[in-house]
């Protein structure tokens, strides 16, 4: 058994240090370059003010420019969708995270949640009114299940849906709802009279200048600051027949909607991530303490290596679940299994990072805190930790532990 000479192997490269990149097609690269080259021209420059000030100015004008970069309803085909891999649509997702939670998660619900529902489940009515627009970010969507009492527990809603005549009424809110106060469209889950609780709910399109709704922003935040977050208010919004999604009945709709955007956390997980540690390894060569630049100190050095290593493999797992994902072989658990790992192990890396740039790493000049900030939100939304143990748990034994 033999090794080839140390010469002829490749230079390490720090910021690839496992070879990711070798995984990768020269269109996969290209379009992970389109995207990171918009993010430091129209995001990187604005994010810290955007975040201090808790607002997400030209929101518009960015999701028109994302639409035009084709990466809203990325992975979509048809309707003026991009068709590209999960594995591409993944990688778009990890830049935009780098730059900030914020924007990831505009282009998250709008493709994977908003216009994955009506591609999924809608009428080819459906589709051909909003897709084409919303695809071009012409259109903003929003998905409307979390509610004020109801969150992990969705089976439990009490927004409603009721029958009057051909029409269908719709009662109740929503809330945490990312591009609520700039959606021209939002899909809604209700529960029916079509079976019992959780069994009966449908899907609603529903125009968001229909009489009777209504999305306040939610202010006061404290992670995810430049993103816009509503509260959605259904006051008797009356709808015709063909409002409703026909593809699917019952929580396997928006579960499934789910699923595919924890898909792209996996990913945007590591961008934060990224950018954190990066952020880490550059101050770590030049801050001088006792008379050398610390990343020269053991201690230093030893925080480096693991974030590192905890990072590239994320990267590694998000790239076998996007094959995964490309194949049809994409089990939900599978995703649970992402999402849980990638976005603790994101926060810890952004907590080192911190404890690297000492008293600085709470300076927006900065963008360690920032991320780590919004990772909270992240960890939380699309299924929280517990929840994500519990959906692996049962997998592992068998045996339900939800109740």
């Amino acid at each position: 058994m033999s090794t080839a000479p140390t010469s002829k192997l490749p230079p390490f490269d720090p910021r690839d240090p496992i070879g990711v990149d070798d995984l990768l097609s020269p269109e996969d690269l290209a379009i992970r370059d389109t995207v990171r080259t918009w993010a430091a021209d129209r995001v990187l420059p604005h994010i810290a003010e955007w975040y201090e000030n808790g607002e997400l100015p030209g929101i518009r004008e960015l999701a028109r420019e994302l639409g035009a970069l084709g990466a809203l309803g990325m992975s979509l085909r048809g309707y003026g969708c991009a068709g590209a891999t999960a594995v591409q649509y993944g990688l778009a997702c990890l830049e935009l995270e780098a730059a900030d939670s914020g924007i990831r998660s505009l282009v998250s619900v709008q493709g994977s949640l908003a216009m994955y529902a009506i591609h999924r489940y809608g009428s080819e009515e459906q589709k051909q009114r909003w897709l084409p627009g919303m695809a071009a970010g012409e259109t903003i969507g929003c998905f409307g299940l979390t509610e004020p009492d109801h969150g992990s527990d969705p089976a439990a809603m009490r927004t409603y849906a009721k029958r009057d005549g051909e029409d269908w009424v719709l009662s109740g809110r929503k809330m945490w709802i990312t591009n609520g106060s700039v959606a021209g469209v939002a899909v809604v889950w209700a529960q029916t009279d079509e079976g019992p609780a959780g069994t009966g709910v449908r899907g609603f399109v529903v125009p968001t200048d229909a009489p009777g709704f209504s999305a306040p922003e939610i202010r006061h935040k404290w992670s995810l600051r430049a993103s816009v977050t509503s509260e959605l208010i259904l006051d008797e919004v009356r709808l015709p027949a063909d409002a409703v999604l026909p593809g699917v009945t019952g929580l396997r709709g928006p579960l499934s909607c789910l699923s595919h955007a924890r898909y792209g956390i996996v990913w945007g997980a590591m961008g934060a991530a990224r950018s954190s540690f990066e952020a880490a390894v550059d101050y770590a060569r030049t801050r001088e303490q006792f008379g050398k630049p610390i990343g020269g100190f053991q201690l230093t050095q030893a925080k480096l290596a693991d974030m590192a290593v905890e990072l590239h493999k994320g990267i590694l797992l998000a790239h076998h679940l996007g094959q995964r994902m490309d194949a049809g072989r994409l089990r939900p658990e599978q995703v649970s299994f992402g999402k849980l790992n990638n976005v603790r192990e994101a926060i810890e890396i952004c907590r080192t990072s911190r404890t690297i740039l000492g008293a600085n790493g709470i300076s927006l000049e900065y963008p360690v805190m920032r991320h780590a900030t919004n990772l909270e939100s992240v960890l939380t939304y699309e299924g929280t930790v517990e929840m994500h143990q519990l959906v692996l748990g049962k997998a592992l034994t068998g045996l339900d532990a939800f109740r």
